[in-house]
């Protein structure tokens, strides 16, 4: 169960935890100043509403810290120790941040040791609630309960999302057999019954079904279709409950109607030119933040090279519309890497990769030049990843939809990156495009925003790096 919002779909147990969190946090300084002051006579002299005000800082910024760090992502399968890092991580610099604040803004100071104990108090709140909240709340209060229409092998795409991270937004009640399908789904998860739809779903207590046919011409049960509709129960396609509940467009169940007729893939003026506004006032801050560190970083690489090593690597990738431009990044690798003039793909511990290019790679440091390419309008801080000519040409002859990448600009980081580990394949490329189509279809500026912040645990915890 969820709603969508500026085109992402949002997962209603997830909000909740938000919310929860939100609670948690505050709660942790309202405690934390009743345990330094001890309801002393300080207090009264003490601003409660500096307290209050303190308190909704260090609140607002806990939650986008816990956001960057991934800990609302609706796919997060880090185990006990993974979260307990992100948790005080995310703290941490939450606290950071609120210092910060608080010496920006005199008027909401409170004393350091009410911040530390309150974020002491916030650690053990969040990762207890993050321990036990999928256990003790009821889940299935949350979830839909869906009706899949179909045996056969589309209907196996949903029969194997079955990790609990994949189920978080619905629980399957049942297949049933469609005309002209093979079974192949696990026989007891069918249902076979006399009834017509609408019956079993009002006494299976059905909230969605999914249509998931292998053959549907001249066998859609449009009438009992409509008669569920009509009692507001939901009728979805395969291909948008998977992008629902995947976060990925599945291009193996996609009809190209599907694209044409349905929801997003809107690019207009507007989304263009507030896209290029926030590329050009989020780099030009970016840049001059990590002019220190390319500093360090191009120093590194002449030291462990020599003097007349090249700092930079100037690289063929094709942008939007298919438009070739040269791709600046820190050199990694040794000097010609590819003497032969062939393009390699990058391998998982190449031994191409230079000592100071292992560190810049796995923090990501390398792609920091690029900032430059998004100054120049060749691309955006959030796209898909741009890709060699000689690959493009490879991947869109065996690829369906491949070209489609170009209809936007190329980014540094992207919702592909976030989601699919580090793309060294032509498979790899094929899981990563269906990412990529998702944020195309629901790209906007508040979706790239929450792929900036998350792209920081990517980061921290060198997610995908080679």
């Amino acid at each position: 169960m969820g709603f969508r919002l500026a085109g992402h779909h949002i997962q209603v147990s997830v909000v909740i935890l938000a919310m929860l969190d939100a609670a948690a946090v505050y709660c942790a300084m309202l405690g934390s100043s009743i345990l330094v002051y001890r309801f002393a006579s300080h207090v009264a002299s003490h601003s409660s509403a500096a307290v209050w005000d303190s308190g909704m800082l260090f609140t607002s910024v806990t939650f986008v810290s816990a956001l960057a760090f991934g800990l609302y992502s609706a796919r997060q399968r880090a185990r006990t120790m993974g979260i307990l890092f992100r948790v005080i991580a995310a703290v941490g610099i939450a606290l950071a941040l609120t210092m910060i604040g608080l010496y920006l803004l005199p008027q909401m100071w409170v004393e350091r040791r009410v911040l530390v104990v309150a974020g002491v108090l916030a650690v053990a709140m969040l990762l207890i609630f993050r321990l036990g909240y999928w256990r003790l709340v009821d889940e299935t209060s949350f979830k839909n309960r869906v009706l899949v229409y179909g045996t056969g092998r589309h209907a196996t795409h949903i029969a194997n999302l079955r990790r609990r991270s994949d189920q978080r937004g619905f629980t399957v009640v049942g297949f049933v057999p469609a005309p002209g399908d093979e079974s192949v789904v696990p026989a007891d998860g069918i249902i076979r019954s006399e009834e017509n739809l609408l019956s079993l779903c009002l006494r299976e207590s059905v909230d969605e079904i999914i249509i998931a046919m292998d053959e549907r011409r001249n066998s859609l049960p449009i009438r009992q279709l409509l008669d569920c509709r009509l009692a507001g129960i939901d009728v979805t396609e395969l291909a948008s409950f998977l992008e629902r509940e995947t976060g990925r467009v599945r291009i193996d169940v996609l009809y190209p109607s599907w694209l044409i007729l349905g929801e997003g893939f809107k690019r207009g003026s507007f989304r263009l030119q507030s896209a290029r506004a926030f590329d050009l006032f989020a780099a030009s801050i970016l840049f001059i933040m990590a002019c220190p560190l390319m500093l360090i970083t191009a120093l590194a690489i002449k030291l462990e090279d020599g003097w007349k090593a090249p700092i930079f690597y100037h690289q063929e990738r094709v942008g939007f519309a298919g438009k070739v431009f040269k791709l600046l990044k820190f050199r990694s690798m040794v000097v010609n890497a590819e003497s032969a003039g062939q393009a390699v793909w990058a391998q998982k511990k190449d031994s191409r990769v230079t000592r100071v290019g292992s560190v810049i790679r796995l923090l990501r440091i390398d792609e920091l030049p690029q900032i430059l390419n998004v100054l120049k309008g060749e691309m955006g801080l959030v796209g898909p990843r741009p890709e060699r000519p000689q690959f493009v040409q490879q991947l869109a002859e065996k690829i369906p939809y491949y070209i489609e990448r170009l209809s936007v600009k190329p980014g540094i980081t992207g919702w592909a990156q976030l989601c699919y580990p580090y793309g060294a394949s032509e498979k790899d490329a094929l899981e990563k495009l269906q990412y990529d189509l998702y944020y195309i279809k629901n790209g906007n500026l508040l979706f790239d925003l929450a792929i900036l912040l998350q792209t920081v645990e990517v980061v921290i915890m060198g997610k995908g790096a080679r």
